[in-house]
């Protein structure tokens, strides 16, 4: 398939903020839920032109070796506890597509990663809170796909260097997870702020650095100021490795910085 730059989709990492925080009221700011919803809200003015599928990878599912959501028809899987009713109503039908998942699986498989399929899990919160935000008409198929146990930045950015060919092929490929979470924080936001600050402030510049400086800094990320407390597991902060691969050359540009829960975070574009 002959393309260009102009028509090659970008990736991009996007915050999900907490639980079903656009959705229901459990106390955070105005301005929290405004500004990173206005952010999510401009994603799909990103691509050039509309994408024809959505390939997610969550922070919320972790599997042995990568899997690929494969139904047709993907239910929901409310996977957070402790929210007002109204949370475990929440609807976001955006169709599946078996063929695509195929295909992410192929692509993974050419890379030497050992992958498998999972026809029966629903979105995550990962995936249907900020897509149902940013597509509220859910009608662009999507696959979700997991991280790999272990969570090793360098395989992940691997495996988006294998999925890279989806961008030709009129694919956005997402990251969905948090530049910090550490659940202590939020309940007392105060002495993680300066952390979280730091971090932010290197991750920008790790992330907007030339593509060979850029993979080199993410996949030693924990080595980085303040790295572990705010990432004390590193499962929201893989997913950006996934977009930062395939993201091949194209240099990364910060989208959104914004507070949520009172601690600063980030989004990432790139291409």
């Amino acid at each position: 398939m002959s393309t260009t730059p102009q028509s090659r989709m970008p990736v991009a990492f996007l915050p999900h903020g907490g639980g079903p925080w656009p959705f229901v009221e459990f106390g955070l700011p105005r301005a929290e839920i405004d500004g990173l919803s206005n952010y999510l809200k401009q994603v799909p003015t990103l691509p050039r032109q509309k994408p024809k599928a959505l390939v997610v990878v969550s922070a919320h599912w972790e599997e042995r070796v990568p899997t690929v959501m494969s139904a047709a028809a993907p239910s929901m899987l409310y996977d957070y506890y402790g929210f007002p009713p109204a949370s475990y109503k929440i609807s976001w039908p955006a169709p599946g597509n078996p063929a695509l998942a195929a295909q992410v699986r192929g692509l993974l498989g050419k890379a030497g990663f050992a992958t498998a399929e999972d026809k029966h899990r629903g979105y995550d919160h990962g995936t249907f809170v900020p897509l149902k935000v940013a597509w509220p008409n859910a009608d662009i198929p999507v696959v979700q796909l997991s991280l790999k146990a272990g969570l090793d930045p360098a395989e992940h950015l691997a495996m988006g260097r294998a999925l890279a060919p989806l961008r030709d092929e009129g694919v956005f490929i997402l990251g969905s997870g948090n530049t910090f979470h550490n659940m202590r924080a939020f309940g007392d936001p105060a002495p993680y702020r300066a952390a979280a600050l730091q971090f932010d402030a290197w991750l920008q510049q790790a992330g907007t650095a030339n593509a060979v400086a850029r993979d080199k800094a993410l996949a030693d990320w924990a080595r980085a100021p303040a790295a572990q407390v705010c990432h004390p597991r590193e499962e929201h902060l893989i997913p950006l490795m996934v977009v930062a691969g395939a993201a091949g050359v194209d240099p990364g540009v910060t989208t959104w910085s914004g507070t949520f829960g009172g601690l600063v975070g980030s989004a990432f574009h790139f291409g």
